[in-house]
């Protein structure tokens, strides 16, 4: 605590997603200091030291931009000042007991009023996103991250399609997303901070799960997967757990030179190993959403190697697939994202060797 509060700025330059929250960066704010703290995407450093608000996120291990960044905050003590100020304020804000009790008594009415007990929902604008009880067999699962131009079309096709639910999982969108999905008649699920495609699927299979769905239906909010083709997927699930809608003529060489590796290294036989246009049975849903899947980054291989695992069926239909009407592929983006995706998942692919076993097909 003397340390604290007599220090002029907390550093915290971590190197890894462990660092989930960084506690201490609440405690220098109960005491006004400034944060410079790791620009580590996927952790939550990112969301309590707000970049230019109450502090300066940094690359991570990158010695030079460190170096800069305390220069800089050494030299401008009314910058310090600044920071600190508007940390403290939002400490007592956000983060102090009051407003975090209020917060996770809110949480709670919100979950048991999802689960279907007698209780009256939350007043407020949360009580406006409670997710209507299960009133078909199906339910149509949509992660959305800022799509708000594309995702009321989507939600429009998949809702013309009689026996099944509609969820859109709101990735921590800064867009109008939300609203335009509510509006547009979807039930949302509101994620406050970025989980990732997977992390969001996740949550929907969860909460359907939940609440006894015979099976998922995993769509992209963007406009390349075509709605009606949803029958023919359903159809396809009557006789295997998983059905995955291929489309092997699409993306681009990174793409097809990711495919063909992963083919060779797993054994799959499967065309099109990373689309995210696929049917769930119930069993599989129970399987995924589970704890060791929550390990996930990606909706692709890592799933594929979990359901041959559990010695689950996993079937292709072939379906066209339309352009991206915004945003670009997470993974293929460029060279560089195709050589981190490849070097993580070739890893989890070798800690899960097993191409003797049955191969999905």
């Amino acid at each position: 605590c003397e340390l604290l509060a007599t220090c002029d700025v907390l550093c915290l330059p971590s190197r890894e997603r462990t660092e989930a929250f960084g506690v201490v960066l609440l405690e220098a704010m109960r005491y006004g200091k400034p944060l410079l703290a790791s620009d580590l995407a996927g952790s939550g450093m990112t969301w309590v030291a707000s970049d230019g608000h109450n502090g300066i996120l940094v690359p991570p291990e990158d010695e030079a931009a460190w170096r800069a960044a305390l220069q800089s905050m050494a030299a401008d003590p009314a910058r310090r000042g600044l920071l600190g100020a508007r940390g403290a304020e939002r400490y007592r804000r956000e983060f102090d007991i009051v407003p975090v009790a209020k917060q996770v008594r809110d949480v709670y009415r919100l979950a048991l009023a999802v689960r279907g007990d007698d209780l009256p929902a939350p007043s407020g604008a949360a009580g406006q996103h409670i997710p209507p009880r299960r009133r078909n067999d199906y339910l149509i699962v949509i992660p959305a991250l800022n799509e708000a131009a594309s995702i009321a079309d989507v939600i429009r096709r998949a809702r013309a399609h009689a026996g099944a639910d509609v969820v859109v999982v709101d990735d921590g969108s800064s867009d109008d997303t939300r609203a335009v999905a509510l509006a547009s008649g979807a039930a949302v699920l509101h994620a406050p901070l970025w989980q990732g495609a997977w992390g969001a699927i996740q949550t929907g299979l969860r909460f359907a799960v939940r609440h006894g769905y015979a099976g998922v239906v995993t769509m992209d909010a963007d406009g390349q997967h075509e709605p009606d083709h949803l029958p023919l997927l359903i159809e396809a699930g009557r006789s295997a757990d998983v059905v995955i809608a291929a489309c092997p003529s699409r993306g681009s060489v990174l793409r097809h030179v990711a495919w063909r590796y992963f083919r060779f290294l797993t054994g799959f036989n499967i065309e099109d190993l990373t689309s995210g246009f696929r049917y769930y049975n119930a069993r599989a849903c129970r399987l995924l959403a589970g704890r060791e899947a929550t390990l996930l980054d990606y909706q692709d291989i890592g799933v594929l190697l979990l359901l041959r695992h559990a010695d689950m069926r996993v079937s292709e239909v072939s379906v066209p697939m339309n352009p991206r009407r915004n945003g670009i592929s997470r993974v293929f983006s460029s060279w560089w994202t195709v050589g981190r995706y490849m070097a993580e998942t070739t890893l989890l692919c070798l800690a899960r060797w097993n191409r003797s076993s049955r191969k999905a097909s």
